[in-house]
C-alpha cells in the first residue's frame, strides 16, 4: 500500500476572511461551507485560525460580544502549518499530540487548504473498502 499524504486529502477551496471580520461572520461562512475553520488571511499571507472551538472557548464561554468581536482578537496565531508531502500518519501523529482538529496546508507561503480530522475518517473507509475487496 502507497503512503498518502496531506496533498491528497484536500477536497475544497480556502475558506478565509480577514482578521478584521466579526466572529459572526466566520461562524456564518463556517456553516454555510459546513467547515469547523476558517484561515485568516491578510494580502494571501496566512495569519491565523479561527476554529469552532475558538467560538466555543474563546467567545461564548468568555462572554464576548460575536458581532463586535473580530477575529484578529480570537483567533490563533501564526498557526502550525503542514506541507502537502507531509504523510497522512504523521500529519494524524501530530494532530493527536498537539490535540488540533484543523491544521492548514502550506506550499512555500501559499495557503493550499487545511485538512481536518473528519477528512481522514474517508482515507481510512477507502482503505477499509480496498482491504475487503482484496480478501475476496
Amino acid at each position: 500500500m502507497s503512503q498518502r499524504n496531506v496533498g491528497q486529502l484536500i477536497s475544497r477551496g480556502v475558506v478565509h476572511l480577514s482578521a478584521a471580520a466579526s466572529v459572526r461572520e466566520a461562524c456564518e461562512l463556517m456553516a454555510r461551507n459546513h467547515v469547523g475553520a476558517v484561515l485568516v488571511m491578510e494580502g494571501g499571507r496566512l495569519d491565523g485560525i479561527f476554529t469552532e472551538r475558538d467560538a466555543l472557548n474563546r467567545v461564548l464561554a468568555a462572554g464576548l460580544d460575536a458581532n463586535g468581536t473580530t477575529l484578529g482578537e480570537v483567533m490563533t496565531r501564526d498557526p502550525v502549518t503542514l506541507g502537502p508531502q507531509t504523510p497522512v500518519t504523521e500529519a494524524l501523529r501530530l494532530m493527536s499530540e498537539i490535540g488540533f482538529r484543523h491544521v492548514p496546508i502550506v506550499d512555500q507561503d501559499e495557503v493550499l487548504g487545511i485538512i481536518s480530522l473528519r477528512d481522514f475518517v474517508g482515507v481510512e473507509l477507502q482503505l477499509a473498502g480496498r482491504d475487503e475487496q482484496e480478501a475476496s
